[in-house]
């Protein structure tokens, strides 16, 4: 037997599956290296990608293996070689290179054998012995060996790739099972022991241990009542019989306690897992600690009685003194009279109030509150929020130091009037009556702070955190606004919406509270929202997404809305408040409205009849009314569609997308002689064509897409010549209707087409 036979069984009789990667490969360039006799041997690995990883080499200096891994053409030679069919064997190395287009590398010798190393058809690597003794070319018993080498290395590597991946999944999964948040534990059925326990599962029962013991240890103290009722005692029955009776347990809530009275409710899931024979080997148990949710249950339940009482205190005041009016109303003297109303109205508006602030935590929470900045002076914010909370029956001095040369902020002034009076009734909550209410303000950077102070009570520090949280008002310590613990999370929403912060700071019990709020400076801001107002604002957003309004006054019927327009390419502009929408529809432009029928105070067909920037869009209803009578008078009012809740977001768009196609591509208006072809700017009398200007077909354009509607003049100035209304304005108006009159061939005395509605605006008849 021959030396390389010899060796051969040797490289055979090696595991092919070793752990230790790269000392088996170390060990088969070594050996390859002796038995051919070559001045070195390399082996390298590809990893999926087929990047090159790992380098084990044998014979090389570390001069020699540094240029070899600096070799500008390794990569392309390690390519070439991992794509041959079989082995390569090589006399002149530095001729081959050049003939492949290769620049030959100083630690490649003259000869050179080399193979592919691969798996079930996947390069793994590749396998090169080079320099043979006396400059002799490699035989094909070499050859032979490398193949037998570089098969027993592919299996090694696989395997090698395969335990990595599994411990790299398995490090993954204990390492998820760990961060998770549900508590995990895995028991060995048999011993009782425990097998894996993840943080979470050790905070549930942290609070049951007993001192001195480990988690695991204070096991067997634990009474387990289950939700049917029974009780597992594992002070009596031992733990194992109890995991060897295990059976499967889905989300039942249970009460683990120990002996001295302590308890947790937690939600658990139990999985057995059962051997072959059926038997219980271990069993996995997940929990959820209740006690966050029934704390949460506990502030709802709260929140939810305290506003039970504020809106009975008014509606009781309400009640009592309409029933004094109605059964003794002529036994009063006038001055009782006026006071019984104002009791009624002022007890109105606070429960207005309490509504609104609902609303608007639910607008927050949802994501739709809006808010629209313009430059303003925060003085005269200031004075109107302290006019409005005195005038309400605040008995506190409000101090106000404001310095002269403070910039102008951006700030929506209604709400941010608002966010000066909660925090100033805030204030006056917990603040004796003879102490003042101080206000002051500084330039900070790019934004102007309004700080609000009292001398009251304060606030203990680790309750500061948690004022601006919702239902904190459930603690009257955390300083809640108006019992409800709404009016500080407003606040926190409404000026985040601004793009500041709000902060809050005291010194301690009996040490008064600091209320800190940020608004940014109006500066450059100011020009290019004056920029904007000078031209008008396109009806698409940056995307080229048409703009759309919704007006709907419950929020989660209005993110559904803002979900489902956004995934059907729309840009939605979102509001709660139908105050809000004059001034949108103005700023914002929309190609149209989604207008919900039903809204407080009000409802959409009578805003369709008093908001004249409506008559020149599209608008759909929404409601959850679908009686033929109301359908009938929002199409009547000027709604282009009309749609019953509930309804599908398929409906919806296409209902969207039928109305701006009506909407761009009109059918042509057609009123005795008088024909528009809107499509091709094209007016007819009679068949003969009339020459408009601009200004006149704007304002026939607007009159007959609302025939039979009166526009006022105030908007019909501001959508045909994009001026501001007055007297002047007016006047212009009424000499474009005249000229558009002459050219129409219509009798000014006797219109048939543009009527005058004396002292309102105009209309054009509508056709039959």
């Amino acid at each position: 037997m021959t030396r390389q036979d010899e060796s051969r069984q040797q490289v055979e009789a090696q595991p092919a599956l070793i752990s230790d990667l790269e000392t088996v490969l170390r060990e088969a360039v070594e050996g390859v290296r002796a038995l051919t006799g070559a001045r070195y041997t390399a082996i390298v690995t590809v990893d999926d990608g087929a990047r090159p990883g790992a380098l084990v080499t044998a014979g090389l200096t570390d001069e020699e293996r540094r240029q070899l891994v600096e070799w500008p053409d390794r990569a392309r030679f390690s390519e070439h070689v991992r794509d041959l069919p079989g082995p390569l064997r090589l006399a002149d190395v530095p001729a081959y290179l050049r003939s492949i287009g290769l620049v030959p590398d100083g630690t490649l010798p003259g000869t050179l054998l080399g193979t592919p190393i691969r798996h079930r058809g996947v390069d793994v690597g590749y396998f090169l012995v080079a320099g043979k003794e006396g400059g002799r070319a490699f035989t094909v018993e070499d050859e032979k060996l490398a193949l037998l080498v570089a098969s027993q290395a592919a299996v090694a590597i696989a395997s090698a790739r395969t335990q990595g991946a599994a411990q790299r999944a398995q490090a993954d999964l204990e390492a998820l099972i760990e961060t998770a948040p549900v508590g995990v534990v895995i028991f060995d059925a048999a011993t009782a022991r425990v097998l894996s326990i993840n943080q979470e599962a050790k905070r549930i029962v942290e609070g049951l241990r007993m001192p001195g013991q480990t988690t695991e240890q204070g096991l067997d103290i634990f009474t387990i009542r289950r939700a049917d009722g029974r009780k597992i005692d594992l002070t009596q029955t031992p733990l194992a019989r109890a995991l060897a009776a295990a059976e499967t347990v889905r989300a039942e809530e249970i009460l683990l306690s120990v002996p001295d009275g302590r308890r947790a409710t937690i939600l658990v899931d139990v999985t057995p897992v059962r051997s072959a024979a059926g038997a219980v080997v271990s069993v996995v148990v997940t929990m959820q600690d209740l006690a966050p949710i029934q704390e949460l249950e506990r502030l709802r339940a709260e929140f939810l009685g305290m506003v039970s009482h504020e809106l009975r205190a008014p509606l009781t005041s309400i009640k009592g003194s309409a029933a004094t009016l109605l059964e003794t109303g002529p036994d009063l003297d006038p001055a009782e009279v006026r006071e019984f109303h104002r009791i009624i109205g002022d007890q109105a508006d606070h429960m207005r109030g309490l509504i609104s602030d609902l609303l608007d935590a639910g607008r927050i929470d949802t994501g739709t509150l809006s808010v629209l900045p313009e430059p303003s002076e925060l003085s005269g914010l200031v004075d109107r929020a302290r006019s409005t909370f005195l005038s309400s029956g605040g008995r506190h001095t409000v101090l106000i130091d404001l310095p002269p040369d403070l910039p102008s902020v951006m700030a929506d002034r209604r709400r941010i009037v608002q966010v000066l009076n909660n925090l100033f009734s805030n204030a006056a909550r917990y603040a004796p009556d003879s102490s003042p209410i101080r206000v002051a303000a500084l330039r900070d950077g790019m934004h102007v702070a309004v700080s609000v102070s009292d001398e009251g009570r304060g606030v203990a520090p680790e309750r500061l955190p948690q004022l601006f949280q919702k239902y904190t008002g459930a603690d009257d310590a955390a300083r809640g606004l108006s019992g409800t613990g709404l009016g500080l999370a407003i606040c926190k929403g409404l000026v985040e919406a601004h793009g500041g912060r709000i902060r809050a700071e005291s010194g301690g019990i009996g040490q008064g509270a600091r209320f800190t709020f940020t608004l940014p400076v109006a500066g450059a801001a100011r020009a290019r929202r004056a920029l904007a107002a000078s031209r008008p604002a396109p009806s698409r957003d940056a995307r080229g997404e048409p703009r759309l309004l919704v007006v709907d006054d419950d929020p989660r019927a209005l993110r559904h809305l803002r979900d489902a327009l956004s995934a059907a390419g729309y840009a939605p502009i979102v509001t709660g408040d139908h105050r809000e929408l004059t001034r949108l529809v103005r700023v914002e432009k929309p190609q149209l409205v989604v207008l919900d029928l039903i809204l407080p105070e009000t409802d959409g067909i009578a805003l369709m009849e008093s908001i004249p920037e409506l008559a020149d869009l599209p608008v759909i209803f929404i409601s959850a009314y679908g009686r033929d009578e109301t359908i009938a008078k929002a199409l009547e009012a000027g709604a282009a569609d009309y749609i019953v809740k509930p309804f599908s977001a398929t409906e919806l768009t296409a209902r969207i997308r039928a109305a701006l196609r009506r909407r761009a591509d009109p059918d042509p208006f057609v009123l005795g002689e008088l024909s528009i072809r809107y499509d091709q700017r094209r007016v007819t009398v009679s068949g003969r064509p009339i020459e408009l200007t601009a200004t006149e077909y704007e304002l026939l354009r607007v009159l007959s897409l609302n025939a039979g509607r009166v526009l006022a003049f105030e908007p019909l100035v501001r959508r045909v010549s994009g001026k501001p209304y007055d007297r002047h304005a007016r006047v212009a108006l009424r000499g474009v209707v005249k000229t558009l009159r002459r050219k129409l061939d219509d009798d000014a005395k006797d219109p048939a087409y543009v009527l005058t509605e004396r002292g309102v605006g105009y209309r054009l008849a509508k056709p039959d």
